[in-house]
């Protein structure tokens, strides 16, 4: 009897709405089924968003971490480890580093452990308690792997990891899913803003901390308030929900211009809400590599990101989109106007985007990577 493929546990805070987790979930989904097996461990708890996995052989393991620091959390998750023996564990981003010495403890043969952007408390890295702690746990890593190439630069210059045990993997679109609009803009389902003259502006993403929507719903307002002609057809689309999302619809009645924009919360139709739009823009103060970017880029959207994290990798500034500061309403409604007010350079940046993502952020490409690295890391996988 062959032996079943071996298990590859993936250590997760939580199994919700974001970036992580949909490459999460496309790696599961397209791996080959013959090659290796898989569990999800979230710290906390998953959510409706496990239905996405097509797979009817994953487990999901709720640890329901306590606030703080929850010592049995530690001892449950090396008896999971122990009762499940994984090949690999891979744990992502700092909430879940120290659960690579549970599974140290518990005798996984092989750990990883991916970085996909910093923590909310550290949006630039530069936190040195957070060093220190990643310097801790190194030993216990085989191996790294980053989504940008900051990331990778910062585990080699300020964590000490040598070079040969990183990996840079960058997550990939499924171009079957996200891709332009066959006929023109399509409508988006519920919003209000169906009118051909209309010209829409948008963004996806949770709504808190370093996401800062608030940045780009002060930049709709300064459009607005120095063009005022643009009232007639500029309309702002912002999908996600959280904290920021109060505030944004705060600060735009305040402004007399909640009327012009859709705040609909979460949503789960994004690769049709992003067929709706005209232009696309992450305002965000720190990111990885932003899957909402290149799904955006491959729905031939012209794309206005904040010079942060590896969002210069994605953006070819003039080429596919446009580069601003961080937290800089001014520059990023002028940048807006250059696009509202251009037709053809929507659709010259929208193309070179599409094109960009089939080049160098297929999933095919992405899956091919992880691929080749869980068969060299593990040689049993082979």
């Amino acid at each position: 009897m062959a032996a079943d493929p071996p298990l590859i546990v993936h250590v997760i805070h939580r199994l919700g709405v974001g970036g992580l987790e949909n490459g999460l979930v496309n790696l599961i989904n397209h791996l080959p089924e013959e090659k290796f097996r898989h569990a999800i461990v979230c710290l906390t708890e998953a959510t409706d968003f496990r239905c996405r996995i097509r797979r009817d052989d994953v487990a999901i393991y709720e640890m329901h971490k306590r606030e703080g620091q929850d010592l049995g959390l530690y001892r449950r998750l090396y008896h999971l480890f122990r009762r499940l023996r994984p090949a690999i564990v891979h744990t992502r981003n700092l909430a879940t580093l120290e659960c690579q010495l549970p599974a140290f403890l518990a005798g996984v043969p092989v750990r990883i452990h991916g970085e996909h952007g910093w923590d909310v408390f550290d949006p630039e890295g530069n936190s040195r308690k957070y060093q220190w702690l990643r310097r801790a746990f190194r030993p216990l890593v085989h191996h790294y792997v980053p989504l940008s190439r900051q990331l990778e630069d910062y585990l080699i210059t300020r964590i000490g990891v040598p070079r040969e045990k990183i990996t840079r993997i960058c997550n990939g679109v499924d171009t079957t899913v996200f891709h332009p609009p066959a006929d023109g803009r399509e409508p988006i389902p519920g919003c209000p803003f169906t009118g051909p003259e209309l010209l829409l502006i948008g963004t996806v993403g949770r709504m808190h901390g370093v996401k800062d929507q608030t940045t780009l719903a002060r930049a709709f307002i300064e459009l607005l308030e120095k063009r005022p002609d643009l009232r007639r057809n500029a309309r702002l689309v912002m999908v996600g929900d959280g904290p920021l999302r109060a505030e944004c619809e705060s600060l735009l009645a305040q402004a007399g211009v909640g009327d012009l924009a859709w705040l609909p919360g979460e949503r789960d139709d994004i690769p049709q809400i992003l067929r709706g739009l005209d232009v696309f823009v992450l305002p965000s103060r720190a990111e990885g590599i932003s899957n909402t970017i290149l799904e955006a880029m491959a729905t031939g959207l012209p794309v206005v990101a904040t010079r942060v994290g590896g969002n210069p990798e994605l953006v070819v500034e003039g080429g596919t989109g446009a580069l601003i500061s961080p937290a800089d309403p001014i520059t990023l409604a002028q940048t807006l106007v250059v696009y509202l007010n251009d037709p053809d350079l929507r659709v010259c940046h929208g193309r070179a985007g599409t094109e960009r993502v089939h080049h160098a952020y297929s999933l095919e490409r992405m899956l091919t990577d992880y691929q080749r690295l869980y068969e060299r890391q593990r040689p049993c996988c082979r």
